[in-house]
């Protein structure tokens, strides 16, 4: 994980569920990259074509809501968000997104669609480029950029049992 990233906005409003993220009619497949191609199919049917590595979700309340799957971070990963920086999300979205190495933000943060932000996260700053506007969270844990770094809590393990 990069000490600083910086990506192109997609703005999301509140209580956007994982139903959204990815269709129950993609939870068949596993692949990051094949379920990336489906991201927000029905909710945003061009997201998943107009999307670029890098690129960063803001969104507002309870973001990830809804049905309990890693099938909706791991699509996100797969379509090349970087991070997901909302004014909260659902605590098992959360723990899935950590689990697989999804990097989220919990930060009120004023960005418009198509804005570029940079996320310092140790220093624990967005800052929306466009506006010069800074705006603060809890920088992320070192444990939690490790376990971020190594591709989620899968690869965590396994690096820490030396496999």
């Amino acid at each position: 994980m990069k000490e600083k990233i910086r990506g192109r906005v997609w703005r999301f409003p509140s209580n956007v569920d994982t139903d959204q993220i990815i269709p129950a009619e993609y939870l068949v497949m596993a692949d990051p990259v094949e379920l990336g191609k489906h991201a927000f199919e029905k909710a945003r049917p061009n997201f998943a074509r107009s999307v670029k590595p890098g690129d960063i979700i803001v969104a507002d309340n309870n973001f990830g809501s809804g049905s309990s799957r890693e099938h909706a971070p791991r699509a996100l990963i797969g379509c090349g968000i970087s991070c997901v920086i909302a004014k909260s999300f659902a605590r098992i979205f959360f723990r899935n997104s950590i689990n697989i190495g999804l990097t989220l933000v919990e930060c009120d943060v004023e960005a418009k669609e198509g804005e570029e932000v940079e996320v310092d996260f140790k220093k624990g700053v967005v800052k929306n480029l466009a506006s010069g506007k800074e705006f603060k969270f809890k920088p992320l844990p070192e444990f939690l950029i490790e376990l971020i770094e190594s591709g989620g809590l899968v690869e965590y393990v396994k690096k820490q049992l030396g496999e």
